[in-house]
């Protein structure tokens, strides 16, 4: 979701903080839970734009003017290619069938009105039919489940698992099922409107108040439009998603999505049975059992069975919207049901508040969470001068019990692009933030397609705005587009500097893949070397990571200009975990197989020679 989507102060985090909080379960905040057997990476892919082939890129322009990409573009050489790039997990944002400007009455689609639509392409977080797919996407759009089915097979046969996005925060303004499974209720159709709260009810309403469409913008840059008249049809009108309760929207809004009702009353309080305390150290499938013979909100149903429909069409995982918005009882009944037909279902959710990581992990049973507001932000901070690397000692410490459950990223579809100037600059400034994101935790790494190889954002789309790849507009995304090369994607057609990132990109994930040490160990070298060690400039930053069969020491120059030339100091508590003797032990650089170095121990004590260049980074071997 669009962080520009601000919640209403007040009014949905109110509501928010009182449902989600924990104040009855003592939290086990030592529990480490078991871990992926290997490092995955997650390429996230936009999958409107991934296959555009067209450079036109007019601001607010149509599909005709500025193209858009197919689930047929990735062909399974691209899939191969993305694979060896050293990805485990695509995840394919934006397939749900979604509000967007474009005529499919032809087969059955009924268009939606600009007003409460962002941009022409739309949302991909305002579904408007869970059951099927973005009709954009297809090259048959009559049949486009069908080629989306077509792609996770491919996606499978390259070795490679699938990943969709759920949101069950909120849903479009015309939410209109026209593909349900026999049986399956639409959003809405049994509510009571004539209240504005009832558990049952899929929507909080605002009784005998009609909807009014927001002050905002002209709707498609003022275009004329024969929907765009001052007028939505809703009434009575319905809470907007972020949780504004008025019938008339602001322009900051959500405007262009509906609040879903799980069971949480207009007060805060829960309105659906609780988990027993100790549960955050119960099993999922002991979670599954819990709500077997449980009433629960409609609410809640659904969203299973969307959850269960796509998992028995083979996706592998979901991505979670905006997860903190909803209860984490819901999260404990839906992922529990999820792995009793997946175990290895990966589950990713947008979470963004510290205090509620481990409700959603240990009770929600969330696999993974965003590490965006500590790890992620403190990396920004440093790559952007405004602070030092001490910070990320505190933050992986505080992070200790649920580290392998924190997903690690630097570029997503909702944050400025890691080499716009609004973030690192350059590519090249991005790189040793890259090392530290994907070797400082056991954690998946994810990388968002264009990344690799340099992609700034700079494109005025129309509603998107430039340092982000815009998610509501038809726009191409030029430096993937020169990798892509016309659908050869043999990146033929990169700089020299794109083909060199793309190759840092590469090595770094495909060891990471393959390294059993980032899936052990870690302690930091840091602390003692800032202040003892002459020579370890504020910019430079170390740890290391260590398996039974491997030893790495990361050290990394966050500087654009300073060579640093020091002694690193290795304490003789690690010696000792590491079981080394006095003498000399080489090690050796992972990423590029050129730079080499000695581990001195003495007297139980370690010291390393270190030289490292301007945003150099050594994954040194012992």
């Amino acid at each position: 979701m669009m962080k520009k989507r601000t919640i209403v102060a007040g009014v949905g985090l109110g509501l928010l903080a009182i449902a989600c909080k924990t104040t009855d379960l003592k939290m086990n905040t030592t529990q480490k839970e078991p871990v992926a057997r290997k490092k995955e990476v997650v390429y996230q892919v936009f999958t409107r734009l991934f296959g555009n082939k067209n450079t036109t890129n007019k601001p607010w322009g149509t599909i005709e003017e500025n193209g858009v990409g197919k689930f047929n573009d990735f062909t399974t050489t691209a899939l191969q290619e993305i694979k060896d790039l050293g990805v485990s997990h695509i995840w394919y944002t934006g397939v749900p069938h979604h509000a967007l400007i474009r005529d499919y009455t032809a087969i059955g689609i009924s268009n939606d009105d600009p007003e409460v639509v962002k941009g022409r392409a739309g949302s991909p977080y305002a579904v408007k039919d869970y059951y099927n797919v973005n009709p954009d996407l297809a090259v048959n759009p009559e049949n486009r489940l069908q080629e989306f089915e077509a792609l996770i097979d491919r996606t499978h046969q390259a070795g490679l698992k699938v990943i969709s996005d759920i949101v069950p925060n909120h849903l479009a303004r015309k939410y209109e099922g026209k593909n349900n499974p026999e049986g399956v209720r639409d959003f809405g159709v049994d509510d009571d409107t004539n209240v504005e709260y009832k558990r049952d009810n899929n929507f909080y309403y605002i009784p005998n108040a009609k909807f009014e469409v927001p002050d905002t913008n002209a709707p498609l840059n003022g275009e004329v439009h024969p929907l765009v008249d001052g007028k939505f049809e809703e009434n009575p009108a319905k809470w907007t998603g972020n949780g504004s309760r008025k019938a008339k929207p602001d322009k900051n809004d959500w405007y262009e999505t509906v609040k879903v009702n799980y069971g949480i009353r207009p007060d805060g309080s829960k309105d659906f049975p609780e988990l027993p305390a100790r549960y955050d150290k119960k099993t999922v499938q002991e979670h599954f059992e819990f709500w077997k013979n449980k009433n629960v909100p409609n609410s809640w149903v659904k969203f299973k069975d969307i959850a269960l429909y796509w998992t028995a069409k083979g996706v592998d995982g979901f991505r979670f919207d905006m997860a903190e918005m909803v209860p984490y009882e819901f999260w404990s009944y839906m992922n529990s049901a999820i792995k009793m037909k997946n175990p290895e279902a990966f589950l990713l959710a947008e979470v963004y508040n510290p205090k509620e990581y481990r409700n959603y992990i240990h009770l929600g049973k969330m696999d993974y969470l965003y590490d965006k507001v500590e790890t992620y932000d403190a990396l920004k901070a440093i790559v952007k001068g405004q602070a030092t690397p001490d910070r990320l000692v505190e933050i992986q410490n505080g992070l200790k019990d649920i580290e392998n459950h924190m997903l690690h990223f630097l570029d997503n579809h909702d944050e400025q692009r890691l080499a716009s100037p609004e973030f690192a600059g350059s590519a090249e400034k991005g790189k040793p933030l890259m090392v530290v994101s994907t070797t400082i935790s056991s954690a998946p790494t994810m990388v968002y397609f264009g990344q690799e190889v340099g992609e700034a954002g700079n494109e005025n789309a129309g509603f998107g705005t430039h340092s982000r790849t815009s998610i509501f507009d038809y726009v191409g995304v030029p430096n993937h587009q020169r990798w892509m090369n016309n659908g050869k994607f043999d990146g033929a057609l990169l700089t020299a500097n794109e083909k060199e990132l793309r190759d840092f990109y590469k090595r770094l994930l495909n060891f990471s893949l393959n390294s059993s040490a980032l899936m052990g160990d870690y302690q930091e070298l840091h602390t003692q070397n800032r202040q003892f060690t002459k020579g370890y400039d504020e910019s430079i930053f170390s740890f290391v990571r260590w398996s039974t069969e491997q030893k790495l020491i990361v050290v990394t120059n966050f500087s654009s200009v300073t060579t640093s030339t020091f002694e690193l100091k290795i304490s003789k508590d690690l010696i000792k975990k590491w079981q080394l003797i006095d003498g000399s032990y080489t090690v050796k650089d992972q990423l590029y197989q050129m730079y080499s170095s000695e581990v001195n121990v003495f007297q139980g004590e370690g010291t390393l020679q270190i030289k490292i260049n301007p945003l150099e980074s050594f994954i040194l071997q012992l």
